[in-house]
């Protein structure tokens, strides 16, 4: 498998092929799209797509989708909702990470460049392999763990205070933009567990309703599982929900710090 870094990688080729707007296309925009083939030998490259924006709709997505039914099949990403909720249309969009489907074309200057996420595994195209990553996340165990039987035939109940505690914790879709643009988990992806994995920890931790809150800080009492945080702030920046995954690590800390005391 290649992997796609930041800055572009040494081995991607500038002379890619380029495809041309219909004739006739009065709005055109330029779009250079990494390429990557597994089942051959050549490496990876930028297409340069010309679309005409016109006749396509107003996101990133809408024009990928464009580009591969109307000029090259082949093109390979990921797609599902179109709504910002599934997280699937994760890449790296005009050098930073966002969605496809909530990234306009118009908010964007001048030519456009579509890669992959970010130190990741590429399987072909834009779609990275994001295997470590979900097993990052299943490794914090995120359900709830409780020793107290539920209640019958009724939920167990929160406090309006305690509710408020999960907002911003618990709204992550997975899609992986911020992990994929942390340093910290390019240097060490496979020891520390990145933002979105401790935002989602975060949000069992401070869950009133569950028990484990000892085993799971126990969990993260390790010098690169949640320590390899620097606070350099690209997870929020890039969070297509608006979420602060520093706050929380932070907070996490605090807890840890707390318990010791």
């Amino acid at each position: 498998m290649a992997e796609f870094s930041l800055p572009t990688n040494s081995i991607v080729k500038k002379n890619g092929k380029h495809f041309a707007a219909p004739e006739g296309a009065n709005n055109t925009r330029t779009f250079k799209v990494y390429r990557y083939d597994p089942d051959n030998s050549e490496n990876p490259r930028v297409d340069t797509f010309e679309v005409d924006v016109e006749n396509c709709g107003p996101m990133i997505l809408d024009a990928i989708i464009k580009i591969k039914s109307d000029m090259d099949s082949t093109l390979t990403f990921r797609r599902s909702c179109r709504e910002g909720i599934c997280g699937s249309c994760a890449m790296n969009i005009d050098g930073t990470n966002g969605l496809a489907c909530t990234t306009s074309i118009a908010g964007i200057e001048g030519d456009i460049t579509i890669y992959p996420l970010p130190h990741q595994p590429i399987i072909k195209d834009l779609v990275s392999d994001l295997t470590n990553f979900y097993a990052q996340y299943a490794s914090i165990e995120p359900w709830l763990k409780s020793d107290t039987p539920a209640p019958p035939a009724r939920e167990r109940l929160q406090s309006p205070e305690d509710r408020e505690k999960l907002d911003g914790a618990y709204e992550c879709i997975l899609c992986a933009c911020c992990s994929t643009s942390c340093p910290s988990y390019w240097w060490n992806p496979d020891r520390y567990l990145g933002p979105a994995a401790l935002l989602a920890s975060y949000r069992w931790l401070v869950d009133s309703r569950d028990d484990a809150t000892g085993e799971r800080l126990d969990e993260l009492e390790d010098p690169f599982k949640l320590y390899r945080c620097h606070t350099i702030m690209n997870c929020a920046q890039v969070c297509p929900k608006g979420l602060n995954p520093a706050k929380a690590i932070s907070e996490t800390k605090k807890m840890l710090v707390k318990r010791r005391l």
